[in-house]
């Protein structure tokens, strides 16, 4: 009788989450907190200000339900500032989707576009919710490691490359996505032209979407630049990226995240969104 009620096989493996083991630890304790990625400085005035004008204001609607896909507003803002940053024009109503912070963004992507027996290309170190969520909609994770470039002398997050070789070998008919994350979470790379050329070459040749995690796009320090691959030469089409208002503002906190990309790969997320989390926070958006 009790085996009726078991977690679903899906999620074995998954029972314990590491941030819910230390996050009461980091409670209990009070130690020095270098396990979450989240700032460390408060978040701006005028964001926090905002929050306080939209929750007491005059318009009550801004308390209730607003666009399940994301509140008109912030989806005309971040269409604006991705097309210019993109070179193209991101339709607001189809091409971006606001998620209950950027974890969902992932989890929309990739129970949207997972089907059992999928390859997905995950590159380690990783955020730890790549592989149970990759598990959960049937696929089947494929590892590889960054690899130290050099083993003495300082050492820099640069120093930690793909061999292209092994990148290489791991694609094939069934893969179906690769996740990137730059700059990389927890080692802090950023991924070079040349590097996301070479994934961005093997997406084409083999038809692999690219799951791009970017929410530290605005934590990246002179000499380095942040390049979106999504703005590589036939990537478009191929790539889903995902932001995050938490790390941007560091109200991680508050949960808002989005998703933007094509259309078409744009409505597997939707339909995934919306029979989960339907709609977000309308006065944190």
């Amino acid at each position: 009788m009790s085996d009726k009620f078991n977690l679903p096989a899906r999620y074995h493996g998954s029972e314990k989450s590491v941030w819910v083991e230390y996050i009461q630890l980091a409670l209990d304790h009070k130690p020095l907190n270098l396990g979450q990625g989240f700032p460390d400085f408060a978040a701006p005035d005028y964001v926090t200000k905002a929050l306080l004008e939209v929750a007491t204001g005059e318009n009550v609607l801004l308390n209730q339900y607003t666009r399940g896909f994301g509140h008109p507003r912030l989806v005309n803002v971040l269409s604006k500032l991705y097309s210019q940053l993109l070179g193209r024009e991101i339709n607001p109503q189809t091409e971006v989707l606001v998620t209950a912070g950027a974890y969902e963004a992932l989890f929309s992507s990739i129970l949207g576009h997972t089907s059992p027996g999928d390859e997905v290309i995950i590159i380690e170190p990783f955020f730890d919710c790549y592989d149970p969520m990759v598990r959960a909609a049937g696929g089947t994770p494929r590892f590889i490691p960054l690899r130290l470039s050099k083993t003495n002398g300082k050492i820099m997050s640069s120093d930690w490359v793909l061999d292209p070789s092994e990148l290489t070998s791991l694609f094939n008919s069934r893969t179906k996505a690769i996740i990137l994350n730059t700059p990389h979470n927890p080692v802090g790379k950023v991924f070079t032209q040349k590097e996301l050329e070479l994934i961005a070459d093997l997406c084409k040749k083999w038809n692999v979407l690219c799951i791009s995690d970017e929410v530290y796009e605005w934590l990246v320090y002179k000499p380095y630049k942040h390049i979106r691959i999504a703005t590589l030469p036939g990537m478009w089409e191929r790539t889903i990226t995902i932001g995050s208002a938490g790390k941007t503002f560091s109200v991680t906190g508050w949960k808002i995240g989005w998703a933007y990309g094509p259309a078409n790969l744009m409505r597997n997320l939707q339909t995934v969104h919306q029979n989960c989390v339907y709609t977000c926070s309308t006065p944190l958006q």
